[in-house]
């Protein structure tokens, strides 16, 4: 989403890096460029004008004026001020209650019962019991989509039978939860296509009914300043406690991330980054800021891995690595578990350097992994521990299993022994030669 911005911020920086000593004619040149960019990104207008004039005040300061390296304490301004934009710091989801009750709000086609499957399931990977509950009675489907949802991300759904009140319904099923133990009570509520009497009279019957602990209200983030509109109409008439944004990672400009907080003055806790139940993450200012300026997000990373990668399986590689026992059996179940990060194109994007490289979808090869899972999947479980004896009968036998060729087979074979030998590397302690190294031996057919 931020691409577009990324690539002009870095102009940006370039032209100052290119700069012994700076001035407020150098400084004020690039914040008229950092103004432009993000009235481009589609940045309400008066946080721009905030945000630049904030920049500047301590842009100008002599600490940075004869700074050793101004331009990096100019980076390091926008930075800070980019986080405080985004609102300073992570504000985490008050699941208060016994149960707690957390109301999903917003305008129809935002994503909200969608999103409640996806908090149910983030909710789950921290030991809660949470129930869905449907409160749309009107859109056609709704409660049948929901039921998709829950069955999808194996979480108990509240069964509402003839009932079409909201408001029976959520008091109903918070006397359920009280008995079945569920800890979390998930409302999705209706919406319409626009902000209405009807609509805003039942979301606060429902409030003042169940008394949830947080309201939050789905934003598509596709929508731009519009999001933000209807988050502070939302606001002004219910009282939101928080914002999930949806489709962050969609190719819109990101103005609503880098407007709302400031607009509405509530922060956004969740941001949806793609169409599994899983991209649900919470929402970091920090990091945010630091992937929008290019240097990489490595917290999040760090953070997907260990929720997606097996523990006891990555233990079983690294004792076979240092064991100098990597096979392709091995080369096989790790491919499986690099396909459960998500695209490669986002996993690289977090990476410092990478980041600021502008790696884009179109780039990244992500059907490179497939081939050679289909390549392995071809050979026999013999051929995978001892691949020596991989002779040209069996090659073609494989070629004509897996649909590729046989020179492509002749490549795995080769970036396997890279891998390997680098991999006995690491086992050993990696120093800056061998670190240049391993990174000539990566697939190069990963990269376009």
């Amino acid at each position: 989403m931020f691409d577009n911005l990324q690539d002009k911020m870095d102009r940006v920086f370039k032209s100052l890096r290119g700069e012994a000593v700076l001035n407020e004619w150098h400084i004020d040149s690039a914040l008229k460029e950092i103004r432009v960019a993000l009235l481009e990104a589609d940045v309400h207008f008066k946080v721009v004008k905030e945000f630049t004039a904030k920049v500047r005040e301590r842009a100008v300061g002599q600490d940075v004026l004869t700074a050793f390296s101004p331009a990096q304490q100019v980076t390091k301004i926008v930075r800070d001020e980019l986080q405080e934009l985004l609102g300073g710091s992570q504000v985490a989801l008050a699941v208060v209650g016994t149960p707690a009750v957390v109301m999903m709000t917003g305008l129809q086609g935002s994503g909200k019962t969608t999103t409640s499957g996806k908090l149910a399931l983030h909710l789950k990977s921290r030991g809660k019991k949470p129930l869905l509950v449907p409160c749309d009675v009107y859109r056609p489907a709704a409660i049948d989509q929901l039921r998709i949802v829950a069955r999808e991300t194996k979480t108990p759904f509240y069964e509402i039978g003839e009932l079409r009140d909201p408001i029976r319904i959520a008091q109903d099923a918070l006397k359920e939860a009280r008995t079945m133990l569920h800890d979390v009570v998930i409302l999705d509520t209706a919406g319409r296509l626009h902000i209405d009497e009807t609509l805003m009279a039942e979301l606060q019957r429902i409030k003042s009914e169940v008394r949830p602990s947080e309201i939050l209200f789905v934003a598509d983030a596709m929508t731009g300043q519009d999001a933000v509109k209807s988050a502070r109409e939302f606001d002004e008439r219910l009282g939101i406690t928080g914002i999930v944004l949806t489709k962050l990672d969609g190719d819109a400009r990101g103005g609503a991330a880098l407007s709302i907080k400031s607009v509405v003055n509530k922060p956004v806790k969740l941001v949806g980054m793609g169409e599994k139940y899983a991209d649900l993450e919470l929402f970091y200012p920090d990091r945010m800021a630091q992937r929008i300026l290019g240097m990489g997000d490595m917290l999040s990373l760090i953070e997907k891995v260990e929720a997606e990668v097996d523990r006891k399986e990555a233990e079983r590689l690294a004792s076979r690595v240092a064991k100098d026992k990597f096979t392709l059996e091995d080369l096989r179940a790790q491919l499986q578990q690099v396909k459960k990060l998500g695209p490669m194109s986002q996993v690289m994007k977090m990476l410092p350097g990478l980041g600021a490289q502008k790696i884009r979808d179109e780039d990244v090869d992500e059907t490179a992994i497939v081939r050679m899972q289909a390549i392995l999947d071809s050979m026999t479980r013999k051929e995978r521990e001892y691949p020596q004896i991989l002779n040209g009968a069996r090659k073609k036998r494989i070629a004509r299993g897996s649909g590729r060729s046989v020179q492509e087979i002749n490549q795995l074979l080769k970036q396997y022994l890279a891998m390997k030998k680098m991999m006995k590397s690491f086992s050993k302690g990696l120093g800056p030669r061998k670190l240049a190294k391993f990174a000539k031996g990566l697939p190069p057919d990963l990269l376009r």
